[in-house]
């Protein structure tokens, strides 16, 4: 086994400590990878805060990083030692099921090996996450770093920035599209500069008015604030797309009405349970849809994009002995609009 350094969680509220980890040895279509940045996601937070302790099921976050190449398996053709890459939120799937023929390994029917609280598909064991400083990953989950990317500020790509491309990219949104989006944090500022980079009319949905300076800076041409009833009736039937990304459970009528006709509202933010009136729906033929990360083909093209046009996350760079802190200020919304963790003070 290899061994290496990161932060693990211990319960709902204790702080995360400094540890030494395991890593499997190399398989053949295995890359050893030293983890330089890692994004934090409010996964990661409900993951801490949902983890009961027990050591039988250790919890390391971390699911969208960068790095360095340090070692490949025998069989490994695609990278050599010294390839900067990125890895996100998912390290391997049964390959064999339709969607993972079709390229979307995100909806892999005997569901897709997480990079953090999964379960190895050979031995069993709990995959631990990139709050470390090294991630052994199988080849093919891993995508090369484009040059020109900031790899700080691209970590978050591998999991906030696919999220809202998935559905961006599905829906055809390009030159002529209205788009809104709906939340200006983690999600909602990626996916305002690929909508605005696909060409598409942007606008922000926010409950402040305060953020149409940020809106603006981020290429949205317009804000309508969702606290305002006259604002929202008139842009009642306005957009072709809205990307709802607010985290909180909320009612999608408001932004259904929002919806042009045979328009779409993908809802990306909060996924638990929605109640939708079927009239939002019925009056002018609009759809409701939702996504999750994102397969590899997708992933690849989004990298090529965002290198293409110059797309990164807006980050706050922390050395990772402060995650504590990040995530505490991740619980209240403290962030402007991602944190990422630095792993080379684990040297």
């Amino acid at each position: 086994m290899r061994t290496t350094t990161g932060w693990q969680a211990d319960g709902p509220t204790a702080p995360l400590r400094r540890t030494p980890l395991r890593r499997r040895d190399l398989r053949p279509d295995d890359l050893a990878v030293r983890v330089d940045y890692c994004g934090v996601c409010h996964t990661d937070l409900h993951a801490v805060r949902d983890h009961d302790g027990a050591a039988d099921r250790a919890l390391v976050p971390g699911h969208e990083f960068t790095g360095v190449v340090t070692e490949a398996g025998s069989a490994v053709t695609r990278f050599s030692a010294g390839d900067p890459v990125a890895v996100g939120n998912i390290v391997d799937s049964c390959g064999a099921c339709p969607m993972c023929r079709a390229g979307q390994e995100n909806f892999c029917h005997s569901f897709p090996t997480l990079t953090y609280g999964g379960a190895d598909r050979h031995d069993g064991s709990t995959t631990l996450g990139a709050y470390s400083r090294e991630y052994v990953v199988r080849e093919g989950f891993a995508h090369p770093l484009p040059a020109g990317l900031d790899p700080a500020a691209a970590a978050p790509l591998l999991c906030a920035g696919v999220t809202v491309w998935e559905p961006l990219h599905s829906l055809g949104v390009g030159p002529g599209t209205r788009v809104a989006v709906a939340g200006l944090g983690g999600l909602g500022h990626l996916a305002v500069k690929f909508a605005v980079a696909l060409g598409a009319d942007t606008s922000v949905i926010s409950r402040s008015p305060g953020k149409a300076d940020d809106a603006r800076r981020l290429g949205a041409q317009g804000l309508v604030v969702s606290t305002d009833p006259e604002q929202m009736a008139a842009a009642r039937d306005r957009f072709d797309v809205v990307i709802d990304t607010i985290s909180a459970p909320h009612d999608p009528g408001p932004y259904l009405r929002l919806v042009a006709m045979d328009g779409t509202l993908s809802l990306v933010g909060h996924l638990g349970t929605v109640t939708v009136e079927t009239l939002d729906l019925l009056v002018g033929r609009k759809k409701l849809s939702s996504a999750g990360s994102g397969g590899r083909p997708a992933t690849a093209a989004m990298l090529d994009f965002c290198a293409e046009h110059g797309v990164t996350a807006d980050i706050e760079l922390l050395p990772s002995a402060r995650v504590n802190e990040a995530l505490d200020r991740l619980g209240r919304n403290d962030v402007r609009y991602r944190f990422v963790l630095d792993l080379s003070d684990l040297d």
